[in-house]
């Protein structure tokens, strides 16, 4: 017999063998039903997987994000299955599971290209193969085997993943007359996949390598039930509609420029003003708990990433370094402001009465990118960063800690982000050896993080062994208005830089120490929040954030002049306005500005004019009625003024 513990700490006894389907029918036949993988010690792997010793297990079902990733993996597999019928001779590269969904990248035979227009014919044979509900039957299988079995079959970027594989951990499994080069985990079955929609076709280079073959990535997504992809893909017809590089546009705020080049963005004037308000948003905050700012270079010696490690492990995504005229002198476009601020403390002795020290920065960095991944503002080759880098006693980083919490929630709320969780990334249980600094430093971080979290209340669940290999680190996981999940918001804790830099302050007891390191960033990347920022609010942004306020609209250009004297009143009381004196009819004015998302449109004709008023429209509900300018403008500062009385 053995013992199996349950996610509630109970614990049952089975024979030795048994498998996680066993396991859920001896709860009951319902959870059998609605189970379709699990978690063995923190694996996901097949309902029908022998257990053989003492071990931890976890049920998963389709609401699960484990339960997910295996019905995609399989529904990966049942895609290539489909293509391997329709195109005999295609070469399979890899087909993970995604955040949502698939994809798969393959290269067609000679003579072959799939479109859009194959699309409808993808899916016809996946529902062909579904009817026969193919069992996946996994095999381990020895090196020397599975590049024969595959060579055989011509599949040979399947050989050259092989080639990088220990002998006596390659897998295959095997549905119908399919078989894939896998580690799983799996459905045991390809019965539960009930709804199928194969959604977009793109180039991939093979392995990332732009040197490489280009590949046909196909991307799809299934569902037990086809309400769920009828729900999917009213969100996804929803999602274009909030596309960020849509509503950035139509609003005027930033543009790409090839001349440029790609992946920079440039702010246009109303794009400069959202950026800028949300700067002195954080700015405002961070003077608040103490911080300091500070601007440095946007490049620096090569020598400087070198020291810091940054160089090791971005220089493949750095841009190359750049050659003064001085013999032998090297710089780069900073990849990360971290090092930077290490030498700023480093630069005068420090005292245990100085710190902590908060250096805060809005840094720009740079790092390259492949064209083929670059997508409006959320992959860019040259971002800021709300950086700040908190230089601490070991005694202090617990507190700072629940400090950097404290301005990423004031920050949610602001902005109303209302459903999110936290993850605490920690080191991996087993090996060790990918971390650097003591034992008992990380176990200081690792508790130190924990805590905070209990003392604030805070839901947050442990990934084990995605920890950085200098500290471990707090993730926000923050959930749009669509349901997508970003991630907004990060603390990480460092004994590593401040060993490399050899940074210093002198205790109570007269003696050299060592501070620690917290990074923090709320907002990420000012490029990608913004783009966050549009799509969670579809471009309507809060009226103390949002570009313009209020736009006014002669009905014809003989009231261009009381038009112009009403944008004026309002700008002298605060209420950022703009002005449409275009020579078009005012149905005509009225639509273009609501596409631009302003929530006020104020309508002057003679009306207005003769006595002096202003007629207002709001976005979303029509018709408000008339009212002097000096009404209107108390009115919206006191909106203004109850939204932001917290920050």
């Amino acid at each position: 017999m053995i013992k199996i513990t349950f996610p509630d700490n109970s614990v049952r006894e089975y024979e030795k063998g048994v498998t996680g389907l066993q396991i859920a029918e001896s709860i009951s036949q319902r959870l059998a039903q609605d189970v379709i993988a699990c978690g063995i010690n923190g694996e996901t792997v097949e309902l029908n997987r022998p257990i053989e010793e003492d071990a931890q297990i976890q049920l998963y079902k389709w609401e699960d994000a484990e339960g997910k990733h295996a019905f995609w993996h399989t529904s990966a597999h049942l895609m290539a299955e489909a293509m391997q019928e329709l195109w005999p001779g295609t070469q399979f590269g890899i087909g993970p599971a995604i955040e949502n969904g698939f994809y798969y990248d393959v290269m067609p035979p000679e003579g072959v290209r799939i479109t859009e227009s194959d699309f409808e014919k993808i899916e016809k044979k996946m529902q062909e193969l579904l009817q026969k509900k193919e069992a996946l039957v996994r095999q381990d299988i020895a090196k020397d085997e599975a590049l024969k079995f595959f060579a055989e079959r011509g599949q040979f970027y399947k050989n050259e993943l092989i080639e990088d594989l220990e002998d006596g951990h390659i897998t295959t499994y095997t549905q119908g007359n399919y078989t894939d080069l896998c580690r799983g985990p799996h459905l045991m079955t390809t019965a539960p996949i009930k709804a199928i929609k194969v959604l977009a076709v793109s180039s991939a280079y093979w392995r990332g390598d732009e040197k490489r073959p280009q590949m046909t990535r196909v991307y799809g997504i299934t569902f037990p039930k086809k309400k769920l992809l009828d729900e999917y893909l009213q969100m996804i017809e929803e999602a274009k509609r909030r596309d960020h590089r849509k509503i950035g546009k139509e609003m005027e705020l930033f543009m790409f420029s090839d001349l440029v080049g790609k992946g920079l963005p440039m702010w246009l004037p109303k794009g400069t003003q959202l950026r800028l308000r949300l700067e002195d948003f954080l700015k405002k905050i961070q003077k608040n708990f103490g911080y300091q700012q500070v601007m440095t270079p946007h490049i620096g010696s090569k020598n400087l990433y070198v020291t810091s490690g940054h160089y090791a492990k971005y220089g493949k995504d750095s841009f190359q370094p750049i050659h003064t005229p001085e013999e032998g002198e090297e710089y780069m476009l900073k990849p990360m402001n971290c090092p930077h601020h290490c030498a700023i403390y480093a630069w005068k002795p420090r005292s245990y009465k100085d710190l902590p020290l908060r250096l805060a920065e809005f840094g720009t960095v740079y790092r390259y990118e492949q064209s083929g991944e670059l997508h409006g503002l959320t992959r860019v080759r040259g971002f800021t960063q709300d950086d700040a880098h908190i230089f601490c006693r070991p005694d202090q980083v617990k507190d700072e800690f629940l400090r950097v919490m404290d301005i990423i929630l004031i920050i949610f709320r602001a902005l109303n982000f209302q459903n999110y969780e936290a993850q605490i990334s920690l080191r991996d249980k087993v090996n060790r050896e990918k971390y650097i600094g003591s034992e008992e430093n990380w176990e200081k971080a690792e508790r130190s993080i924990i805590e905070a979290c209990e003392e604030k209340g805070l839901p947050a669940h442990v990934e084990y062994g995605e920890a950085a290999f200098y500290g471990p680190k707090l993730d926000f996981m923050v959930k749009d208005a669509l349901g997508r999940r970003w991630q907004l918001g990060t603390i990480q804790v460092d004994y590593n830089l401040p060993e490399r830099f050899q940074l210093e302050y002198t205790g109570t007891d007269n003696q050299k120490h060592r501070p620690v390191m917290i990074h923090r960033a709320p907002f990420g990347s000012m490029e990608r929040f913004v783009a966050v920022l549009i799509e969670h609010t579809a471009g309507h942004f809060p009226l103390w954030l949002t570009p313009e306020q209020a736009v006014v609209l002669p009905i014809s250009d003989k009231f261009n002049e009381y038009a112009k004297q009403v944008q004026h009143d309002l700008e002298m009381k605060g209420v950022r306005t703009s002005i449409d004196d275009r020579s078009e009819k005012i149905g005509r004015k009225i639509r273009d500005n609501e596409m631009k998302h302003i929530p006020y449109l104020i309508i002057v004709g003679e009306k207005e004019a003769n006595e002096g008023l202003i007629s207002v429209r709001k976005q979303g509900e029509g018709d408000k009625g008339s009212t002097t300018v000096e009404a209107f403008a108390d009115e919206i500062n006191r909106i203004v003024d109850e939204m932001t009385r917290d920050f």
